[in-house]
């Protein structure tokens, strides 16, 4: 199938796909970290998460409609990265512990400064990667070999995210200390230089067949996913949405609190966490990977209710894991599950987005895939926790809720409902191939 794609264009999914993910990895792992060691206000944490959120979506809409707009991916995925990087960098000057800082060593304006810098990094990645980049895909790629390609994709956060705890590890970041100036340059420098690359990599831009978007106005096009003539038109796509955000909503219930609840619940700590998390990245996304081989053979509908019953089966699992060989387990079958099932709803998300549209439909992928479950998943696990509720004390020194067992319980239900838009899509998509 690579033969298809081609070399060039598999090299832009690689890098552009997996420096973009280093990058988010660094705002959702590290930079509240950051905020918090700069100024040592929590209130610029929850304000950095909630403007960055809002940020992305809106950037999201309004620059996907203007790529396709002006019959452009390349540009704004090269230069978008470029500059991404460059903003990466500036955050070593916010430090008020540091030599170089340009807020002197005023905590309060540090934190300010990091909130608004972070929208403007936010700014450049939803251009180049959410807006620019995931479009490229989608016009890229092709119905017979989408889920070989997603399945690729879908592993690159996991990857990420494993590299940057490492380079956070080797300058010593944490809220005390750290080198942070050489890691926000390390970062920054290796998305900025991947950027550049980029320019010379990236097939030029091909020009589409986008007469509809033409002749419309800019900022109409920008609420055309809106449209409830569109939603009708592409139902296929909306429902496929659905259930994505639906999942998406169960993943946010538990991930966002998994690391502390294996470190502070569970007590797997220091290198016994070390192998835990690894083994389980490493091992479910070489299972991810493998699968994609054969998914677009095999056909994504016989494989998304397997891997959304494999998911369930992993959530319910890890509620009873209760030491590290068990943990593995049900970490390898709820993470592999987790992969393969976005692998093949991104897959079924760009196999219904109108061809030509694509970045039409971007900020309305953000919408339903990042915003609604990062607003909701958090705070049922949240809630959840207050079932038999005990504390921890964080890296900040706070008493905090800790997360127990029924964060997974509560996964595993929603993802039981998640069958429900799943089954009534595939016998739809079934009873339209066999009228054909």
């Amino acid at each position: 199938m690579e033969n298809k794609i081609g070399f060039r264009k598999w090299m832009t999914f690689i890098l552009a796909g997996f420096v973009g993910q280093i990058a988010w990895a660094l705002e959702n792992m590290y930079l509240s970290t950051y905020a918090f060691y700069a100024s040592n206000d929590m209130m610029f944490l929850s304000l950095m998460t909630a403007l960055s959120a809002v940020t992305a979506t809106v950037t999201t809409l309004f620059m996907g409609a203007l790529s396709d707009k002006l019959h452009k991916r390349k540009a704004f995925i090269a230069f978008g990265y470029i500059i991404w990087g460059v903003s990466i960098a500036l955050f070593a000057f916010f430090d008020p512990h540091s030599k170089i800082s340009i807020v002197g060593n005023s905590m309060f304006l540090a934190g300010t400064f990091i909130v608004i810098m972070d929208c403007i990094m936010t700014f450049f990645g939803s251009t180049s990667n959410d807006a620019a980049f995931n479009a490229y895909v989608t016009d890229n790629t092709e119905e017979s070999y989408r889920g070989k390609v997603e399945s690729v994709l879908s592993v690159l956060p996991m990857i990420a995210m494993i590299i940057i705890v490492v380079i956070a590890g080797v300058f010593n970041c944490d809220v005390k200390k750290g080198s942070w100036d050489l890691f926000f340059y390390t970062i920054g420098g290796l998305t900025t230089l991947i950027g550049i690359a980029l320019l010379f990599i990236i097939p030029n831009d091909q020009k589409l067949d986008k007469d509809e978007i033409d002749k419309e106005p800019y900022f109409k096009n920008i609420f055309y996913g809106f449209r409830p003539s569109v939603v009708k038109e592409n139902k296929f796509l909306y429902v496929s949405l659905i259930c994505f955000s639906i999942f998406s909503i169960a993943i946010q219930v538990f991930f966002p609190y998994l690391i502390v609840y294996i470190q502070t619940t569970l007590k797997i700590t220091d290198m016994n966490f070390t192998i835990t998390l690894g083994t389980v990245l490493i091992v479910s996304s070489i299972i991810t990977v493998v699968i994609g081989l054969f998914m677009d053979k095999w056909g994504k509908n016989k494989l998304i209710v397997p891997a959304l019953a494999v998911a369930t089966l992993g959530a319910i699992l890890f509620m009873f894991a209760d030491n590290m060989a068990f943990v593995i387990v049900a970490g390898i079958i709820l993470m592999s599950g987790y992969m393969v099932l976005t692998a093949l709803f991104g897959a079924k998300i760009r196999d219904y987005t109108p061809i030509g549209k694509a970045g039409l439909f971007q900020g309305i992928r953000m919408i339903f895939i990042v915003m609604i479950p990062m607003v909701t998943g958090p705070y049922i696990g949240q809630a959840l926790s207050y079932i038999n509720p005990m504390t921890y004390i964080n890296e900040y020194g706070e008493e905090v809720l800790q997360p127990n067992k029924f964060i997974f319980f509560g996964a595993a239900i929603i993802m039981g409902l998640c069958f429900i838009p799943t089954v009534y899509l595939i016998e739809k998509e079934n009873r339209k191939h066999e009228h054909k």
